[in-house]
């Protein structure tokens, strides 16, 4: 059975997630704050810097209306924006101390939680231009949003060999969120009207959705039918790290099966769901 994708809302995870952030950072050693990341030439302390960033630029532009960028046009323009300010910030901001950093994730992160309560999730707001360029529902960017938080607190966790937030109610939504980059990927992959392809994650937080060829284009439906022409089955923590950069395609392909059309499944591996 095919069914539209629910509403993945995720509001009042934030607090949550801070929580356990800030509980984990004044947790670290001086040496856990420096471990490097997977994320290449970021330590334990940048990945937290850069969430400091985002959430100083997710106010500043969303709650605030302060925007000084110049036109983005494109994808690539983007990417390379996005790479330029990340860096830009990180380097500058190194000269704030582990003590400071943690109140003001606290400080700016509190009014984070705030705004985004503030927000109607069921109007169209932003692109989440990893899934397209069109607006979509506020729900669906605050879920990317979420998806940023979530997974880079896990690379600090991972750093310093700490358990991750993988339980259902916080890692099914990161998942459910992801799964939205699948349109994008198979949008130049061409197939005939009505084939369907499944991505299956196993595990507590996983499911199981599917796209289907409707005309020219692929859409997004939770459930799958009794027989895609292919089906991909992946674990849950190869998928989340496979969507985010964090593990080699061929590392992802050793943990993934596919059923069906080998060609038409091997399209998940460029599936990327964030942007930089």
């Amino acid at each position: 059975m095919l069914k539209p994708p629910e509403p993945i809302l995720v509001a009042d995870l934030f607090p949550e997630v801070l929580d356990e952030l800030l509980t984990l950072l004044k947790s670290l050693s001086a040496q856990e704050w420096e471990k490097p990341t997977v994320c290449a030439g970021w330590s334990v302390k940048d990945v937290a810097l850069h969430l400091l960033g985002g959430t100083v630029a997710k106010i500043s532009r969303g709650r605030d209306g302060h925007s000084s960028n110049a036109p983005i046009n494109g994808w690539e323009e983007l990417v390379a924006f996005l790479n330029e300010w990340n860096q830009g910030w990180v380097l500058a901001s190194r000269r704030i101390s582990t003590r400071l950093l943690i109140d003001l994730l606290g400080f700016t992160g509190r009014q984070l939680c705030e705004y985004y309560h503030s927000l109607n999730p069921y109007i169209l707001g932003e692109s989440v231009s990893w899934a397209g360029p069109q607006p979509a529902p506020v729900w669906l960017d605050l879920a990317r949003e979420y998806t940023e938080h979530w997974h880079h607190q896990q690379h600090i966790r991972d750093a310093v060999d700490k358990p991750g937030l993988k339980d259902p109610r916080h890692m099914a939504p990161v998942l459910a969120a992801f799964v939205w980059a699948m349109p994008r990927a198979y949008q130049s992959t061409p197939a005939a009207d009505g084939v369907t392809v499944t991505l299956t994650i196993r595990g507590e937080s996983g499911g199981c959705w599917s796209l289907l060829r409707e005309g020219t284009a692929w859409k997004l439906y939770q459930g799958a039918p009794a027989q895609p022409a292919a089906e991909v089955i992946l674990d849950q923590d190869a998928a989340w790290r496979l969507f985010t950069r964090g593990i080699s395609r061929a590392t992802a392909r050793g943990r993934m099966a596919i059923r069906g059309d080998q060609a038409l499944g091997l399209v998940v591996l460029e599936m990327v769901s964030i942007i930089a």
